[in-house]
């Protein structure tokens, strides 16, 4: 059976409106606090020309109040920060326990810039979403390799030994960096969505942290 829709990337002024339109229409609001291109890797010459132009059309007139871009990589995220009038962007999966590839373009770039960094992803499609990590885990939308359940496992262990569960790990870990403003968690239900709130108030030693630094899972961010 065909699929009823199809995605479509236009970063068109009025395909960005067309769409904002909608979504406003969709949520019975006027107005949204932020507003991002999503995914426009294939299309960086509209989407930081027409595309970007746009959104600051829109903040200036005041229907959006922050703008930005949400993408899976951190560097075109960075060359949004350097050459773009953004306030935000939603970086997901590349600032984690798993993954702290940001550290060499975007976060460094974001910080001198005062652009905030939404971190999105942080339990890397599942792995790391879990106190016991499965066989079954997924990274990156597919079954995860050997190397990284081995991984995820050993960092796990390491939040065992100091009372903490890699989840909690997981959520706090991107919320170290100055430049990480906030972090995206999904949901599906009530009963997650307090589960994600406990995980950020969870009480983490700094000793847990010195000691993936210790044991190079993570770099140090002093």
């Amino acid at each position: 059976m065909p699929a009823e829709y199809r995605r479509e990337w236009d970063f068109s002024r009025d395909g960005i409106l067309r769409s904002l339109e909608q979504s406003l229409t969709r949520l019975g609001m006027d107005r949204v606090d932020v507003l991002y291109l999503h995914d426009p890797d294939h299309h960086w010459e509209q989407a930081s020309t027409e595309g970007i132009a746009t959104l600051i059309e829109l903040r200036d007139q005041g229907v959006v109040r922050a703008i930005g871009a949400g993408m899976n990589q951190s560097a075109m995220l960075a060359r949004f920060v350097r050459e773009c009038d953004v306030d935000l962007v939603m970086l997901a999966g590349r600032f984690t326990l798993l993954d702290q590839g940001a550290l060499d373009d975007l976060l460094p770039i974001a910080l001198e810039r005062g652009v905030g960094v939404v971190a999105a992803g942080v339990y890397n499609s599942g792995l790391l979403g879990r106190a016991v990590v499965p066989d079954d885990a997924h990274y990156e939308y597919q079954a995860a390799p050997a190397e990284l359940l081995a991984r995820a496992r050993a960092i796990a262990e390491l939040c065992g030994a100091h009372g903490v569960t890699l989840p909690d790990a997981a959520v706090q870990f991107p919320l170290r960096h100055p430049a990480v403003v906030s972090a995206v968690l999904g949901a599906r239900n009530g009963e997650q969505m307090q589960g994600g709130l406990d995980r950020d108030s969870a009480p983490i030693p700094d000793a847990l942290w010195s000691d993936l630094e210790a044991a190079g899972f993570i770099p140090s961010l002093a």
